[in-house]
């Protein structure tokens, strides 16, 4: 009971520390822009539209500047608001008629929520928790009863044996591993009065793996796919080890329309045809955005855009499933064995059409290349620590007839004004259309055999985010 009140309260300082975050965000953004006068700008800063709206401003300013003091008087005593049970089902309390329930039925779930019934495994207890033990035979379940029940026990040393059996069908075969060898589980014993069953979940901790870095994954020649995620779908390209695309892009519907236990199947589901398609082309990792707006949700209108346009670029924003994507790509990715990277989103959409968008559509004629999919190629080539955009003059994929030239035999090197250059060499291809050469330009050495790919190293390969944290419930 201790160790389960002292996360809560922790959970609980977190989210107050992150309220406050968010405020201070707000607050100051809109008192940026309140120093400047209407419709003008200063900067980079833009004052509001008229005076009708900047007065509504003010008035927002102070609404959240006294709810910044409250979050933080209550940071500063240590004593943040916690509901036993939930707060929206404390509230629900107060509008029966709209929740549809009596107040008996109420009563049971309140009861249910703040029903307490849990016992944190041992290793080296018999079956792996001596407090609440299940039997991997027959699937019986026997507790330990406090002192002052010990005279209702119906089994030997002070313990009690359920009349019902259990069995467990996830993930079985890992749970019988455990009890037959004594190592911890944990039992937790949930009520669900809607449907007026009684449950028993197991959970225990994974052992930790060693995950292999981007650097590793590069050596030993893996593949890898890039994920862009989107309000309705997950754009995917296979990539190899030296970051180029490989195969044909992939889409995946996400449709994350109605309730909340919906969408989170829907995005499971997503996620299940993601694994499948990188067990298929044989990738050892998932490369994806660490992407989270909580800033701009803070700060809503202030930095979202206004208007029409600015409320369906915010609506979209919203549906967006960042934090549950991340979380349940990472707990199902490393039950498949595979690995998770996380990367700096920053200009992985703008370089990606920039710099990938047309030449995929040159070599994918027949299938639809979009900028999400230019940018799930971006994402991959960070996360294998490559460059995202590419360099000037790289060679086209027909090298007969493209009119640009590669990269690694040619280059402008500066010379003093009024000097002339030596002449091109047959050998050296003309620029488009010329029919003579250009003493525009000059020959430049190659660099030694072992040298050649100084210029197209890795400079970043520390940015990426080993995602996977190895922990399991």
């Amino acid at each position: 009971m201790t160790r389960a009140s002292e996360d809560q309260y922790q959970l609980s300082m977190r989210c107050l520390i992150a309220e406050r975050a968010g405020l201070q965000r707000a607050v100051r953004r809109i008192a940026e822009r309140l120093t400047v006068p209407c419709g003008e700008r200063e900067g980079r800063i833009r004052g509001y539209k008229d005076q009708s709206e900047r007065f509504q401003k003010q008035r927002r300013l102070q609404v959240l500047n006294c709810r910044l003091t409250a979050v933080e008087e209550k940071i500063a005593s240590g004593r943040p608001s916690i509901v036993t049970g939930g707060k929206r089902l404390a509230r629900v309390r107060h509008n029966l008629a709209d929740a549809q329930l009596t107040e008996t039925e109420w009563q049971q779930r309140w009861n249910a929520g703040r029903l307490f019934l849990t016992a944190d495994g041992e290793s080296g207890a018999p079956h792996g928790n001596y407090t609440i033990t299940v039997a991997p035979d027959d699937g019986t379940v026997t507790l330990v009863l406090p002192e002052p029940l010990r005279h209702l026990a119906n089994a030997p040393r002070g313990r009690y044996r359920l009349s019902c059996t259990i069995g467990f069908h996830h993930r079985r075969e890992e749970w019988l591993d455990r009890v037959t060898a004594n190592r911890a589980v944990r039992y937790d014993i949930v009520h669900d009065p809607v449907r007026g069953r009684w449950h028993l979940d197991a959970s225990w901790s994974a052992d930790t793996a060693a995950l292999p870095t981007p650097g590793e994954i590069r050596a030993l020649g893996e593949h890898t796919i890039g994920i862009d995620l989107n309000a309705d779908h997950l754009a995917a390209w296979v990539l190899d080890p030296h970051g180029n695309p490989t195969g044909t892009p992939h889409t995946i519907p996400l449709d994350l329309t109605g309730p909340a236990s919906r969408r989170d199947g829907r995005l499971r589901a997503a996620i299940t045809d993601l694994i499948a398609l990188t067990k298929q082309h044989q990738c050892v990792g998932i490369v994806v955005e660490n992407l989270d707006f909580a800033d701009a949700r803070t700060t809503g209108r202030e930095t979202m855009g206004r208007g029409g346009r600015g409320k369906r670029f915010r609506r979209t924003v919203a549906g967006i499933p960042t934090a549950r994507f991340r979380e349940r790509l990472r707990g199902m990715a490393f039950h498949a064995g595979l690995v998770v990277i996380a990367v700096d989103p920053a200009y992985t959409s703008i370089w990606g059409e920039q710099h990938w968008k047309g030449p995929l559509r040159q070599t994918h004629t027949k299938t639809t290349v979009t900028r999400h999919h230019s940018a799930a190629v971006a994402i991959g080539r960070r996360g294998l620590g490559h460059r995202i955009r590419r360099r000037p003059g790289v060679t086209g994929t027909h090298q007969r007839m493209s009119a640009r030239r590669a990269t690694g035999q040619t280059a402008s090197v500066p010379r003093p004004r009024g000097t002339t250059s030596p002449p091109r060499t047959a050998s050296m291809p003309n620029r488009g259309g010329k029919t003579r050469p250009d003493q525009g330009d000059q020959l430049v050495l190659l660099p030694d055999p072992e040298d050649r790919s100084r210029d197209h190293r890795a400079t970043r390969p520390e940015s990426s985010d080993l995602a996977n944290t190895g922990q399991h419930r």
